[in-house]
């Protein structure tokens, strides 16, 4: 499905065949349990963002409006869902501000706590965002420390993949995080000179928003922070999926995304 063919209906259908949205492999406890860590404000599911208190209640209803979850307090376990067309609606609002950019050839970051699913989509954003002229920043680089949100406290370092920023573990390989220090680290290395635009998830975009900078990115049904962060005005989008399957499942999301943003 080339850019030049993908249109909202077929996305629609393509994003629920493959679990990306509609019903989603991401299991109802787990999201309701990450709800509850949250609203506990519990660091690791905060994602670097200072949000106010929020109750079970409001986080449950806030996760169905914006991310299309079952609103059921009584839906305990089984499979939870991510309405498509709240995804598509996303989707939209992201292509316009990564166009925005594009337009103003503006400075931008990228990161990702996903590297070994979603490290396409952004590689894919940064080749097209430098095609238009923009500059995308590559700070931090080698920046490295032990993880104070995960009890084994595993160094992690930072790396880039031409210029998408994620963890690396000791043995170089890619890791997954929600840890919102690096990307603290990442900012204040740049003296001041932040980025206009960050499209990232997790932590990188949590820190990011919470500094006040426009972030845009991408998170799962259990990443109720960001949603709330967006619900708060501190996450200027947020687009609802399922963020841990197969990459090449999500070329043709890449591809709308690239469309919606006048940039293929």
């Amino acid at each position: 499905m080339g850019s030049e063919s993908v249109s909202r209906a077929k996305l629609r259908e393509q994003l629920v065949r493959s679990g990306i949205a509609g019903e989603v492999a991401t299991p109802r406890e787990g999201n309701l349990r990450h709800y509850r860590r949250m609203v506990a404000k519990d660091p690791r599911y905060q994602f670097g963002l200072r949000l106010r208190d929020w109750s079970f209640d409001e986080t449950l209803a806030m996760m169905a409006r914006l991310c299309g979850v079952d609103p059921n307090p009584e839906h305990t376990h089984g499979v939870d869902t991510i309405d498509p067309d709240r995804t598509l609606d996303a989707l939209d609002a992201m292509g316009e501000r990564i166009g925005a950019a594009a337009a103003e050839r503006a400075t931008v970051l990228l990161a990702t706590g996903h590297p070994d699913t979603l490290l396409h989509v952004y590689r894919a954003i940064e080749d097209a965002l430098r095609a238009a002229g923009c500059t995308v920043v590559t700070p931090a680089a080698g920046w490295s420390y032990a993880s104070r949100l995960w009890e084994s406290a595993p160094y992690r370092e930072i790396a880039y993949a031409s210029g998408v920023a994620a963890l690396v573990g000791t043995d170089g390989r890619w890791r997954h995080t929600h840890d919102p220090e690096p990307m603290r680290a990442v900012l204040a290395s740049l003296d001041g000179e932040l980025p206009h635009l960050v499209v990232a998830d997790h932590g990188w975009a949590g820190a990011a928003g919470e500094a006040g900078i426009e972030t845009v990115g991408f998170a799962d049904s259990n990443d109720p922070a960001l949603f709330a962060g967006l619900d708060e005005g501190k996450i200027a989008v947020t687009v609802p999926l399922d963020d841990g399957l197969s990459p090449h499942l999500y070329e043709p999301l890449t591809a709308y995304l690239l469309h919606r943003a006048r940039l293929t």
